[in-house]
């Protein structure tokens, strides 16, 4: 397995609030614009999303209430991987440092064509989120999100 780290993001959240937002992975498929929600089926434990009749899926595996949120691949997803989201102290009243990792079972050709793309999207993932929370909206994110 490769692992990708994200960089870290000071959230202007507590954890407790940040971490509940994650916990119901059906609350991510909220916070998508509404051209995008069509693609993703969400319930609590599970998250799928089709693109280009390519279709992947993540299941919780484990919840560390405010600490952190275990996530793997969903039966029938091309590949293996496992998925952490951090939700770590930040030193300062109300504000998370969050991040994320990612361990990815790819193959040579996957690895070649997926890798930086994964670093770069986990690190705008962090930026949106550190964007959201502090009230500005990531470009073709639905006006009035929030966490």
């Amino acid at each position: 397995m490769t692992e990708y780290k994200s960089k870290h993001g000071i959230v202007s959240r507590s954890r407790e609030e940040l971490y509940m937002s994650f916990v119901d992975l059906s609350r991510i498929r909220e916070m998508l614009p509404e051209d995008k929600k069509e693609m993703i089926f969400a319930d609590y434990d599970h998250l799928s999303a089709t693109v280009q009749n390519f279709t992947i899926g993540v299941r919780v595996t484990g919840r560390q209430p405010y600490e952190r949120i275990e996530l793997s691949n969903a039966e029938g997803t091309p590949f293996a991987f496992d998925i952490l989201l951090h939700f770590d102290e930040a030193g300062e009243p109300g504000k998370t440092d969050f991040s994320i990792t990612v361990e990815a079972d790819l193959n040579l050709v996957m690895k070649a064509m997926l890798g930086g793309k994964i670093k770069s999207g986990l690190d705008k993932i962090v930026d949106g989120i550190v964007d959201v929370s502090e009230g500005r909206m990531p470009e073709g994110m639905p006006e009035g999100m929030k966490f």
